[in-house]
């Protein structure tokens, strides 16, 4: 799993690494946030073929997902592309697939991020219906509030396989297993510029805070860095075996 990609730079380091760690890990399938993807801030279809073409399988979304509105017709096409599954109900697309034997599925929070239906109960609601869904249950949570995405890990440990935070584009340290065989991570990180805040022109973006005035950003500059989370699970049970956090930089231009 692959964090929020950002713009070009996002891209571009996605498309540097993937496709090796793909090959070292013997990696079965992977998944990237896309919801930033395109000049920072939604996805387009030339922008999501690009992730495809790089090695990504699925590509997840967020609150951004409607941004670049060229991407709506698509997201009920055969694009492996999601949009958060509690979103509310006859809003175009699917907040789930079933891809290489694997379950992926894309919630949004409610916690200082948007009022959208509640990702317990809509996620409750699509392990009921399936009866012979895989065993291999990968969530990506997109979502602002720690405490909302370690309540969502623990109340699915042990019916879902991970629970993969995305959003804050900022990197968390404690990747681990919770006691009933869910893997967990609070925050993948981000695929995007390191000379940033959280991918994003840093002088742009500290004169918003002083000033308080609405302004559109610019991506930031820099190596670019390229976070994600690698997680074995045991393909009987559907339990995590581990969970290991991988960084990368470009080098040096």
């Amino acid at each position: 799993m692959i964090g929020d990609v950002i713009g070009k730079p996002g891209r571009k380091v996605v498309q540097e690494f993937l496709p090796g760690l793909r090959s070292e890990y013997g990696v079965n399938l992977t998944i990237a946030n896309g919801e930033n993807v395109a000049g920072g801030i939604g996805v387009t279809l030339d922008t999501a073929q690009e992730l495809l073409d790089a090695g990504v399988d699925v590509i997840t979304t967020g609150n951004h997902v409607w941004a670049k509105r060229e991407i709506i017709p698509h997201l009920d096409s055969e694009l492996p592309l999601l949009r958060p599954l509690n979103f509310p109900p006859g809003v175009p697309g699917r907040g789930s697939l079933v891809m290489n034997n694997v379950m992926v599925v894309n919630l949004i929070g409610r916690v200082f991020i948007g009022n959208y239906d509640c990702p317990f109960r809509a996620m409750d609601s699509l392990l009921a219906e399936r009866e012979k869904r895989p065993k291999v249950i990968i969530v990506d949570l997109h979502a602002e509030a720690t405490s909302e995405k370690v309540a969502l890990g623990r109340y699915f440990d042990g019916r879902v396989s991970a629970v993969l935070g995305t959003h804050t584009h900022v990197g968390t340290v404690d990747t681990h297993i919770l006691p009933k065989g869910t893997a967990y991570v609070t925050d993948v990180g981000m695929a995007g510029p390191s000379d940033s805040i959280i991918g994003d022109d840093a002088g742009e973006v500290i004169h918003s805070f002083l000033t308080r005035m609405p302004h559109r950003f610019s991506i930031g500059k820099g190596r670019a860095v390229f976070d994600a989370v690698m997680v074995e699970v045991d393909e009987v049970t559907g339990l995590a075996l581990n969970i290991e956090r991988i960084r990368r930089q470009e080098a040096d231009r």
